[in-house]
C-alpha cells in the first residue's frame, strides 16, 4: 500500500468514538472567522516527513513562528484546496502539480480570527523548494511518526490578552512548534491513529 493509500484510508475512517478534536478558543473582539487553509504536504518515503516553514521575525503576524504553508482564501481560489496549493508555490515554490491531494483535515478556528482548513497532500520527496524571502526564513522537513506521537504533544498554558490560554507544543531538535500548527497536527493525530 502506498503513502498515499495509507493516508486516504485513514482520513476516510469516522472519528473514534469519544475523540474530542480541538476547535480554538473565540476571542471577544474577534468579529468573524475568514476562511483560510493550509498545505499539510507529506513526503512520499520510507520515513515519510511533513514540510514545515518558519516565518520571518520581519511578518506583522506570527512573526518568528512555526507553520504550514497557507494563508487566507482569495477571491480567485476554488476553495481550500486551491488556497492551499496557491499559497504553497507562493510561499516555498512548491509545484501544485506535484501535490496527490489526499483530503482535507478538520476545521480549525484560530483566535486571531481564522477558520483554517488543513488539506492534507503527499509530494515527492527531497524537492528544492525556495522559500519566499519576505514571508519564510526557512523550510523544513520533520518526521511524520515524530508529530504525530502522542508523547511529543505537550499541552501548556499562557497568560494572552487577561486569560489563560491552553495550547500544545511540539518541540523536534531545536524548533517549537506551538499554537494553531501543533492543534492541528494533534487534530491530524487524532483522526489519522497512526502507526509507524
Amino acid at each position: 500500500m502506498t503513502l498515499a493509500d495509507r493516508l486516504r484510508a485513514a482520513l476516510a475512517v469516522e472519528h473514534a468514538e469519544g475523540t474530542v478534536m480541538l476547535v480554538g478558543e473565540d476571542v471577544e473582539g474577534t468579529p468573524f472567522h475568514a476562511p483560510a487553509a493550509v498545505l499539510v504536504a507529506v513526503t512520499d518515503r520510507a520515513d515519510p516527513g511533513v514540510i514545515l516553514t518558519q516565518r520571518t521575525s520581519t511578518l506583522r503576524r506570527h512573526a518568528g513562528q512555526i507553520a504550514f504553508p497557507g494563508g487566507r482564501l482569495d477571491p480567485e481560489d476554488d476553495g481550500p484546496v486551491s488556497a492551499a496549493l496557491r499559497e504553497a508555490e507562493e510561499e516555498i515554490a512548491l509545484p501544485r502539480a506535484l501535490v496527490d491531494v489526499i483530503g482535507t483535515g478538520d476545521l480549525y478556528r484560530t483566535i486571531t480570527g481564522y477558520e483554517v482548513t488543513p488539506v492534507i497532500g503527499v509530494v515527492p520527496p527531497d524537492l528544492t523548494l525556495v522559500p519566499h524571502e519576505a514571508e519564510v526564513a526557512d523550510v523544513f522537513e520533520v518526521p511524520l511518526g515524530f508529530l504525530l506521537d502522542h508523547a511529543n504533544q505537550r499541552r501548556v498554558s499562557a497568560e494572552w490578552q487577561g486569560r489563560q490560554r491552553h495550547y500544545y507544543e511540539i518541540n523536534w531538535e531545536d524548533r517549537r512548534i506551538w499554537g494553531a500548527t501543533a492543534a492541528m497536527i494533534v487534530n491530524l493525530a487524532r483522526r489519522l491513529q497512526w502507526t509507524a
